[in-house]
């Protein structure tokens, strides 16, 4: 189920790597980067988290958080974090719940074999907790631009 444009984002509770427990509405008040990815250390994954690390000035000048949240475990996003120096929480979603929710868990296509997987997704939230930009099947090179421009016209 895909999420839209102007309805509520659904609330969620997810272990971070930094921050213990994040739950979306406890972060009212100020926009959230809400961005899902595959698997940690990966080469379209690294770039996405390091588009986001390089560009943290500009989401902190829109007074937004970026969260990323993928299936791997706390200790697998805690490498990931030390090795590529990320500054912002990564969110362990193992149950795909909070995937299944914005949309970003379905069925996909490689190499012409269907599976089940993560569809790379961002959703944009504003302070208010509606849903205000959603990118599902994100291709990496320039999407943060793409992201941060519809941060900076909130």
């Amino acid at each position: 189920m895909a999420i839209e444009v102007g309805q509520p984002a659904p609330d969620f509770t997810l272990p971070s790597d930094t921050e213990g427990d994040v739950t979306l509405s406890a972060l009212r008040g100020q926009p959230v980067v809400l961005y899902f990815y595959p698997k940690d250390s990966t080469p379209g994954c690294t770039t996405e988290a390091c588009d986001f690390r390089d560009s943290m000035a500009r989401v902190q000048a829109a007074g937004a958080k970026v969260l990323g949240v993928s299936r791997d475990s706390l200790k697998s996003h805690g490498k990931f974090r030390e090795k590529y120096d990320l500054n912002f929480p990564l969110l362990s979603d193992p149950e795909t719940t909070v995937h299944a929710a914005y949309g970003a868990w379905g069925e996909k296509t490689m190499y012409g074999r269907t599976s089940m997987g993560c569809i790379r997704t961002t959703v944009l939230i504003d302070g208010e907790g509606v849903v205000r930009a959603v990118w599902p099947k994100v291709r990496v090179k320039g999407h943060v631009d793409k992201v941060l421009e519809a941060l900076e016209a909130l």
